[in-house]
């Protein structure tokens, strides 16, 4: 096996293709690094400053009526530091979530502040950007898979054709050492410029002051550089078994580059589009004509309720703050609801489409590089936490106070204590290693099954093959 493995090794590093690879991914990953290195203090910068802009508007306000009503304002999506591993589409998800107050058109009533959910702009007829971003989404998903294909589409009907695969059976080896010499010379040989140009990318990115990774960052990396290899092991994997099913080796270059572009460029496309059309979410038109409804049935409702508290100024109050937090739930329900269909559109074109290998891959990527689609769903989710810690901040401050009327909603309701800035929670929007593994779970055990499934195909294509 060893000496079939060596074999093919100094064959391939003696080809042209192995060169041509060899320049174009250090090329392309080079291209990544400085492109990453250009963008991402930008990135960063204007992150931390819409962060601070943001802290100081929240540590302004010292009164905890202007607490609750203004909000922490802007909750912003912090950028990922290997955004150059997968771009995830970062442009069409909503970097922030919002929250504002609404002023009531009836009795000077003013709401509270509530979370006001950006669209998910994301393109659910076509999950992939509408520009090539060259980061390593890119090079592993499409360029790795085609120099897989090249480099096995004549490992058996090369040799077939030669006579040269004769001459090694002759030899009383078995046949399944022959294929996984064979296979384990394309993996080295591929791996070598890949390994190769992955650490030029990492050793540019690394000493440049800019961007930091941590602990954290290189153990992702970690992930990610395997994805890389089990993915590169499916492309190599179907290069044997269509080569061991076809006798010439232009037969076998033209199947697997079928192959490739069906399973790798038209068919995540074209599922998720056809996916799409059967879930149709609620448009933005029917969001706020249902919104202004809900606005319109409360404050008629407290409208009517209120004239038979006019003269009764306690009650009055109670009133006033029992339907501002309504107000607060009901719209926030509404939205939740809105960006829910929203992701489930999504979710369902991400999931039809992991038929194809290059979408698990991608989706693989996206999710330990902290972009993409499962990375906004944390950043919602970590937004929701945040909520209910402040709002419980703001409970917590008003039932410490014994001058309190405990009337959440109103401002003679509410304490008159001044409360220290330093004692408001902030936001702050973290990653889960566990929860991405749980993310990512389904995906990977597809890749792995895809791997053999693959390899038993070329296994027991070569064992029945005719010499």
């Amino acid at each position: 096996m060893w000496h079939i493995a060596k074999r093919e090794i100094y064959d391939n590093l003696n080809s042209l293709r192995f060169a041509l690879t060899t320049i174009l991914l250090l090329g392309l990953m080079l291209i990544n690094a400085i492109v990453h290195l250009q963008e991402h203090p930008v990135r960063m910068q204007k992150y931390h400053d819409a962060v601070t802009e943001s802290l100081n508007r929240l540590r302004s306000r010292t009164n905890l009526y202007n607490i609750a009503q203004g909000g922490p304002g802007y909750l912003y999506k912090k950028p990922s530091s290997l955004h150059f591993c997968a771009d995830g589409g970062e442009e069409f998800l909503a970097d922030n979530i919002h929250g504002g107050f609404y002023a009531w058109a009836t009795d000077g009533l003013a709401g509270f502040w509530q979370l006001d959910y950006m669209p998910a702009t994301l393109n659910s007829k076509n999950i992939r950007p509408d520009t090539i971003k060259i980061d390593w989404g890119f090079v592993i998903g499409y360029v790795l898979s085609l120099i897989a294909i090249l480099f096995t589409f004549d490992s058996i009907s090369g040799e077939r054709e030669h006579g040269t695969l004769r001459l090694t059976l002759a030899n009383s080896i078995p046949r399944h050492t022959v294929l996984i010499g064979k296979f384990l010379g394309a993996l080295v040989s591929i791996s070598v410029p890949f390994t190769l140009a992955i650490l030029m990318n990492l050793l540019v990115i690394s000493t440049s002051s800019e961007v930091q990774l941590g602990p954290g960052a290189w153990s992702r990396l970690g992930i990610i550089f395997s994805v890389a290899i089990l993915y590169l092991c499916l492309f190599l994997a179907l290069g044997l078994l269509v080569s061991s099913r076809v006798r010439q080796s232009a037969a076998s270059l033209v199947i697997l580059l079928l192959m490739w572009v069906t399973f790798v460029v038209f068919m995540p496309s074209t599922v998720a589009s056809i996916a799409s059309g059967f879930s149709a979410s609620m448009t933005y038109d029917q969001f706020d004509q249902r919104a202004r409804q809900l606005v319109n049935e409360l404050r008629g409702e407290y409208d009517t309720r209120l004239e038979g508290t006019r003269e009764d100024a306690a009650k009055k109050m109670e009133l006033a703050g029992e339907y501002v937090i309504k107000d607060v739930t009901e719209r926030e329900r509404l939205s939740q609801e809105y960006l829910t269909q929203q992701h489930a559109q999504i979710q369902l074109a991400r999931s039809v489409t992991r038929i194809s290998p290059v979408v698990l891959v991608q989706h693989l990527l996206e999710v330990f590089a902290g972009t993409g689609f499962e990375r906004h769903q944390q950043f919602v989710e970590n937004v929701q936490r945040y909520a209910r810690e402040y709002r419980g901040f703001v409970s917590d401050m008003d039932r410490a106070d014994p001058d309190s009327l405990h009337i959440i909603g109103t401002y003679e309701g509410m304490s008159k204590k001044p409360i220290s800035p330093e004692s408001i929670p902030t936001f702050e929007d973290t990653l889960s290693l566990s929860r991405d593994f749980n993310a990512a779970a389904i995906d990977l055990l597809l890749l792995m099954l895809f791997f053999v499934v693959f390899l038993s195909g070329a296994f027991l294509a070569f064992v029945r093959v005719e010499i």
